[in-house]
């Protein structure tokens, strides 16, 4: 019986994120994301908290987000927890957990113009124009064609025949 291992974290791209290829050909992509935490102490002053997370990503949906995970972008990430356990070279064993990502959404990105908010396809490095209704039905048409395929395939593997 499998236990529970379930993890929704939403945050803001740290930095652009690189699409890299496994020995075995898969592609993957590690997106590291700062997540806020605002709180009152115990003195009354409030306090912004920040922790760092990296979330991994495989396949189709490594494509799609080395395209659309820019930096500063929120994004909002279903996934699951995977402990990774190293040796170095002193002997020492070292460990790590990150967030294997199954699902993606991307959150809009608002630039202040003046009194105005607008809302832009990306984030610092994207254009300075708004992105039109199309290229947002095209982007989240894209990462729902990669969330389905990466589903298929996970499908596929725990078949047993």
């Amino acid at each position: 019986m499998n236990s529970l291992n379930q993890v929704i974290i939403e945050g803001n791209v740290v930095r652009q994120p690189e699409k890299k290829t496994c020995k075995n050909g898969a592609s993957f992509c590690r997106i590291p994301i700062a997540v806020n935490r605002y709180y009152k102490n115990s003195d009354g002053e409030y306090v912004d908290d920040v922790s760092f997370f990296d979330i991994s990503t495989f396949g189709n949906l490594s494509e799609t987000c080395e395209k659309w995970c820019l930096k500063g972008r929120g994004i909002r990430v279903v996934g699951r927890l995977k402990q990774n356990v190293s040796t170095d070279e002193n002997g020492k064993k070292n460990s790590r957990v990150d967030i294997i990502a199954e699902h993606i959404e991307f959150k809009p990105v608002f630039k202040k113009t003046g009194d105005k908010e607008t809302e832009e396809a990306g984030a610092e490095s994207a254009p300075k124009t708004s992105a039109s209704k199309k290229e947002k039905i095209n982007m989240l048409a894209e990462v729902a064609a990669a969330n389905q395929k990466e589903q298929e395939e996970a499908v596929e593997e725990e078949v047993v025949f």
